[in-house]
């Protein structure tokens, strides 16, 4: 078992601030309640070692920081297990190759989470079922972006191309076999998950100027979790003598890709799930391809 945590708003404000001490200080002078970050902190805490208690009597636990996760090497045979919001099941999830993945609650009062079905007390009757390959699950489409020096990065939400301080960003698209030269604030790629996510507060903007116009209301694509597609957006593409603004919206469907060329001399990123860590540098003459990665996420469900 791979217990997979993160530092709180608490344990944060501690690293910055040196002393608690400090951090309530700044915190209180800034009139805001410091005896929320540590009921947060201590439930945080409460939840791990509940989980860990249940996990001890029943595998080999190991536990890893949400920091260092990219350097993980997962075994085919490991069960994950992450503590958290949903961001940490999200980016947990893009490192993994078929190793199921249990998302757990640590403070239902406090967070909602749609990537997270089970709270600690639900571990007793989960994990046996995991540990048996008798579980149920919901599968996650993940995208794909792999460089022309090999690199490659995965997203369970979506991906950014751009600039990183999201100034304009200058580009080809390729995208079956229509080729446009752009100038944009950036390119969002989304799996059907991530539909809820970046490409929901650009279609937000669009369904709003829709109306503005008189054009009536937009029905807003939905995607299931699993869908083998990806869904691209051009964010504020800028028409001129030497760039178009046809190729904005767009599918990528399974065994097809879109082609991306930079004409950034610097600055230009492709991140994914936003996290500006997981980063390849996209500048001049740099060619990334876009597509369906041919990885699943295993979001264990029952």
């Amino acid at each position: 078992m791979v217990l997979v945590k993160r530092r709180t708003r608490y344990e944060e404000l501690k690293r910055r601030y040196n002393t608690i001490e400090q951090a309530k200080f700044y915190i209180e002078h800034l009139g805001a309640d410091f005896s929320d970050y540590e009921l947060e902190d201590r439930n945080y805490n409460n939840a791990l070692e509940s989980v860990r208690n249940l996990v001890r009597p029943m595998a080999r636990l190991q536990e890893i920081d949400r920091e260092y996760i990219s350097n993980m090497i997962f075994g085919p045979k490991d069960i994950v297990i992450a503590v958290g919001q949903d961001g940490l099941v999200a980016n947990t999830m893009k490192y993994l190759d078929g190793q199921p993945l249990i998302g757990i609650n640590p403070d239902p009062a406090r967070w909602d989470g749609v990537l997270l079905p089970f709270e600690t007390g639900d571990l007793e009757r989960v994990l046996p079922k995991v540990i048996d390959d008798t579980f149920s699950e919901k599968n996650v489409t993940m995208g794909k972006v792999e460089s022309k020096d090999g690199q490659v990065l995965y997203a369970v939400n979506d991906f950014f191309i751009g600039v990183d301080n999201h100034t304009s960003a200058r580009y080809h698209i390729n995208y079956r076999n229509r080729i446009e030269n752009q100038s944009s604030s950036g390119i969002i790629i989304s799996t059907g998950f991530g539909m809820t996510g970046w490409h929901k507060s650009v279609m937000a903007q669009f369904r709003g100027m829709a109306r503005s116009f008189g054009l009536g209301d937009v029905k807003e694509p939905v995607f299931d979790w699993g869908a083998k597609s990806l869904t691209f957006q051009v964010r504020e593409p800028y028409p001129s003598r030497f760039t178009q603004a046809e190729l904005v919206y767009g599918q990528i469907e399974e065994n097809e890709n879109l082609l991306i060329t930079s004409n950034m001399s610097e600055n230009g990123v492709v991140f994914s799930d936003g996290i500006l860590d997981d980063t390849i540098e996209f500048n001049a003459g740099m060619q990334i391809e876009i597509s369906v990665a041919d990885r699943i996420g295993r979001l264990v469900t029952g």
